[in-house]
């Protein structure tokens, strides 16, 4: 590609409205421009990246035996309502009326359209198993996009779903996609890590996320140091020894103590001289099967999502303080687990069964209650794990392991869906005995603009991007420096030719540029390699090779550049 002939519409300023560096570089490299709030054009180069992503996806999908197909963006409501997910998928569903008044929505993923087509094509189990992918748009109407094609509202993502007859044969497939995920990931030259992870709108009764790990990653990564157990945050466990609440032998009734505006854990532990383990921390949540006060202890943190799984609920949410003041006739930081009206659903995490003299909330403003015990004063409706796994727990898999935390982007992620979508929309298949089943289904989902976005996330510097090979625009750049000097310009078109005849993707920039603004745009692209032909370096029949990834500049002699840049990429891992 000569860049002579190409739309390179490089930044030198970071735009304003970019807060992540993915962002920030993928509009000052002429990646992205924007074109609405979470919306993007993708300029040429980005849609080179993009294309590298797509095929290494499509490369392994077909290497696992799944087949591509084109789901239509445009999806009919009576689909979605047939599902139960018209009402339960939230505001990010864009919906809206054809000339015909009929209701349709914008495709925010495709479980009932594939459903759908299944149920009119497939009738025998001789017929599956089968797994039907596409690399196609979504849209998903974020109430905050952001972070580029991080978050965007319209996007490129791969989905697949598989169809089998039994739950067995979906573990099958499950772990097939597992390990396709990891050969994706692994060629697209990234450090990541896939964990458990909680299903959430989408369903199902198993979930794996691939997490590309990064400082600036929106997600937690919690794994062991020593096994090679990894969760997200939502999903992360802790290993527990303390099964039982303590015995009350001895210990007085709970007893009112004066706590005027304390309300934090810090603040009353404080103002009481006691541990904050002590504390019974007692919060309020909003949930779809109605409000739960749950329990937990003072030095934890409570998961919402671990909520959400104890109560059988859709969602839940802390409660904001006038809702609190409406249930319970008392502000947040004063509400605790005795007393609580009739019909109160209580829950508690296990730390709570470890404390054997608590200090919670009275219910009553500026109070609350000393030796108060879990069993005796209170009886929650179920105890369960409800913590956010905290650094140094312990693994919950081995016994020696110990968890740390990382902070990671999540690119990819698969679900064992189940029969969720193919009893509540009619897919059956007749089974070997002629009865009709329900088709068990799985669903494999990668953010392909994610995906890129992640690996500059991953691998970038203050001059810009430093692409992994598999995933850039270009192979290599070659850079002669004076385009008016007639031997440059001849020297830099051989080798030009000769690394595209290698089998190089490669770029000549032949523009009318001073050399600074070469060299720069050089390394905002992340081109893996740069070849530079200088005046004097020729004259001494060298180019000046530099790797990015390294910076490292060598001088080769002009007939051996080629083979020195095979062999450069070939040394990096990256031919």
């Amino acid at each position: 590609m000569k860049l002579s002939r190409y739309l390179l519409a490089t930044l030198r300023d970071v735009p304003k409205e970019a807060e992540v560096t993915s962002h920030q570089l993928m509009i000052r490299a002429g990646m992205i421009r924007r074109v609405a709030s979470g919306v993007y054009d993708l300029m040429p180069t980005g849609v080179r990246v993009i294309r590298k992503v797509e095929q290494i996806v499509r490369d392994e999908m077909n290497r696992a035996n799944a087949l591509e197909v084109s789901l239509p963006v445009v999806q009919p409501a009576e689909l979605w309502q047939e599902s139960g997910r018209w009402d339960a998928y939230g505001r990010e569903l864009l919906r809206f009326r054809d000339r015909g008044d009929r209701d349709f929505v914008l495709g925010p993923t495709h479980e009932e359209v594939i459903t759908d087509l299944m149920r009119r094509d497939v009738s025998s189990y001789k017929q599956l198993p089968v797994n039907l992918y596409q690399i196609h748009t979504k849209f998903r109407d974020e109430i905050r996009p952001r972070f580029g094609l991080m978050r965007a509202r319209e996007f490129t993502m791969k989905d697949a779903y598989s169809f089998h007859l039994d739950a067995d044969c979906l573990d099958r497939e499950f772990r097939s996609m597992v390990d396709t995920y990891r050969r994706i990931f692994s060629r697209c030259g990234l450090e990541f890590r896939d964990v458990e992870a909680d299903s959430g709108a989408i369903g199902g009764s198993a979930s794996s996320e691939f997490m590309v790990l990064a400082d600036s990653g929106e997600d937690a990564v919690i794994f062991c140091g020593t096994c090679d157990y990894a969760a997200n945050l939502e999903k992360a466990e802790v290993r527990r020894d303390i099964d039982a609440p303590p015995e009350a032998t001895g210990l007085p009734s709970p007893e009112e103590v004066p706590t005027p505006g304390k309300k934090s854990i810090d603040e009353v532990s404080g103002f009481l001289g006691i541990d904050p383990g002590q504390m019974i921390k007692t919060l309020v949540f909003q949930t779809s099967v109605g409000p739960v006060v749950a329990c937990i202890a003072g030095t934890l943190e409570i998961n919402e999502t671990k909520v959400k799984n104890a109560v059988g609920g859709d969602w839940a949410h802390l409660a904001e303080p006038g809702e609190v003041k409406e249930l319970f006739g008392v502000e947040i930081g004063f509400v605790g687990p005795v007393g609580l009206p009739d019909g109160t659903r209580i829950i508690a995490d296990y730390s709570v069964n470890a404390i054997s003299d608590g200090v919670t909330g009275a219910n009553r403003p500026d109070l609350h209650l000393r030796h108060v015990i879990i069993g005796r004063d209170f009886e929650p409706a179920i105890v369960t794990d409800l913590a956010s796994a905290w650094k140094d727990a312990p693994c919950p898999r081995c016994d020696n392991g110990h968890l740390e935390i990382r902070r990671g982007i999540e690119v990819g992620h698969v679900f064992k869906l189940g029969t969720k979508y193919s009893e509540s929309m009619g897919l059956t298949v007749l089974d070997a005995n002629g009865k009709s089943q329900p088709v068990v289904m799985g669903c494999y989902g990668i953010g392909i603009g994610r995906t890129a976005a992640a690996a500059i996330e991953q691998n970038h510097d203050d001059s810009g991007i430093i692409w992994p090979r598999p995933l850039a625009p270009f192979d290599a750049v070659v850079v002669p420096l004076d385009p008016k000097n007639d031997q440059l310009m001849e020297a830099a078109a051989g080798f030009y030719d000769s690394l595209c005849e290698a089998g190089l993707d490669v770029a000549l920039d032949d523009r009318q540029e001073r050399a600074g603004v070469k060299l720069t745009d050089a390394e905002l692209l992340g081109v893996p390699v740069r070849i530079v032909l200088g005046k004097r370096g020729y004259e001494n029949g060298v180019t000046e090779v530099t790797v990015r990834a390294v910076g490292d500049k060598q001088e080769i002699p002009l007939d051996e550049t080629v083979s020195a840049v095979l062999a450069l990429l070939d040394e990096a891992g990256q031919a």
